[in-house]
């Protein structure tokens, strides 16, 4: 007995890139997580999503949504997979938001960032991009950055997961990162326990948990002004040979 797909067509506007020419991994896994538990509002259940290969962008892709798992292709290339896990995603620790704020002047990226065109981390204009800077958080192993979230990224629900999924993913390479270094986001665990409000004040804020090889691994969360868990990420990067 096979059970049947339901399919649908995903393109990628050019805004959600990250490196040049590709979506931004945090924004397509977002989506896929949204895809999977479909939409629901509150406490979801976490969403791995793993990278296969880079997304384009102002491309027509096939979402493939097949009993507990979701796919996105590029005709008969497999881009992006996935499944449900059956924990909870624990933070990396929270960070007051003003400790947060100031961390961000020590962002790696502002001395020279490798992907400054990317929608979460790069140098964007305001509004446009996410301008989400990590800097590390004194005395701890923390990075951390001030979230003011804007207008210009809210739906009808509030801030859609594929841009909560986007600010959790990148600050957690950050978490590992120098100036100029880089890697490539290849998979992302999600967990959104809350809806986040445009407008609104949170902390975003990550630790590096391991290294590998070339496999970089990290986690990251969105807290909101009194500590509460909004969102965890769980990352693991491939840094080039």
């Amino acid at each position: 007995m096979t059970t049947a797909a339901l399919q649908t067509v995903l393109t990628v506007p050019k805004r959600f890139r990250g490196p040049v020419g590709v979506a931004n991994g945090g924004w397509i896994a977002g989506t896929m997580e949204e895809a999977l538990n479909g939409g629901r509002s509150g406490s979801r259940s976490a969403v791995e999503v793993t990278l296969h290969a880079p997304t384009p962008l102002e491309t027509e892709l096939r979402l493939d949504h097949v009993a507990n798992s979701v796919s996105l292709s590029h005709g008969d290339k497999l881009l992006v997979e996935a499944i449900p896990v059956a924990e909870d995603l624990e933070g990396p620790g929270f960070v007051p938001f003003n400790d947060a704020a100031r961390a961000e002047a020590g962002f790696a990226g502002l001395r020279k960032h490798p992907f400054a065109e990317c929608f979460a981390c790069g140098l964007r204009e305001p509004g446009d991009g996410l301008r989400i800077f990590p800097g590390p958080v004194e005395d701890t192993d923390l990075v951390a950055a001030g979230w003011r979230v804007p207008h210009t990224v809210s739906g009808e629900d509030g801030v859609p997961a594929s841009i909560v999924g986007a600010v959790l993913d990148c600050i957690t390479g950050w978490a590992h990162f120098s100036p100029g270094e880089s890697a490539l986001l290849g998979r992302l665990a999600v967990q959104i326990n809350g809806s986040i409000l445009p407008g609104g004040r949170y902390s975003v804020v990550a630790r590096p948990t391991g290294r590998d090889g070339r496999k970089l691994y990290g986690q990251s969360a969105i807290y909101e002004m009194d500590g509460t868990l909004v969102a965890a990420a769980r990352a693991t990067w491939i840094a080039p040979r």
